[in-house]
């Protein structure tokens, strides 16, 4: 299971940090892969929100209709659980790109260190590790 976990984790965060190592190319070293210009007030706060929305509110939201729908159950399936922890991870890490397109379009400083701080966070907090793993199937009761 942790594997499984892991394997979506990487396959979501690698083109991201990807994204990162090419927008640092283009910017230390002039290399015209992506043309920086005018941005947007509109976009800027709306990538924001997206990515706050994205590493805390759907992840929260995701987490109490998953709750709410075992309520009930005396014990949850693996395979359901699994199910459940992926969408948290596919969810969670689509806050890296809000991120990367944050730093490529070299948002204001308080827009980009927000969206930056969010992806650091979903990141840290949403990565499979066996210790959350545990705690998280003694939490809803796993068999």
């Amino acid at each position: 299971m942790q594997s499984r976990l892991k394997k979506t984790y990487f396959g979501f965060l690698t083109p991201a940090l990807v994204g990162f190592i090419c927008g640092f190319l283009n910017k230390e070293f002039k290399l015209a892969l992506f043309r920086q210009g005018e941005t947007a007030e509109i976009f800027v706060v709306a990538t924001f929100i997206g990515s706050l929305v994205f590493a805390i509110a759907a992840p929260i939201f995701i987490r109490t209709m998953f709750a709410h729908r075992q309520r009930h159950q005396t014990h949850i399936p693996e395979d359901r659980f699994i199910r459940f922890e992926l969408s948290l991870i596919r969810v969670a890490l689509l806050t890296p790109y809000f991120s990367l397109v944050a730093y490529l379009y070299d948002f204001p400083e308080f827009y980009m260190a927000g969206s930056f701080l969010a992806a650091l966070y979903a990141i840290y907090y949403f990565y499979p590790s066996q210790r959350r793993i545990i705690f998280e199937k003694r939490i809803f009761r796993v068999r």
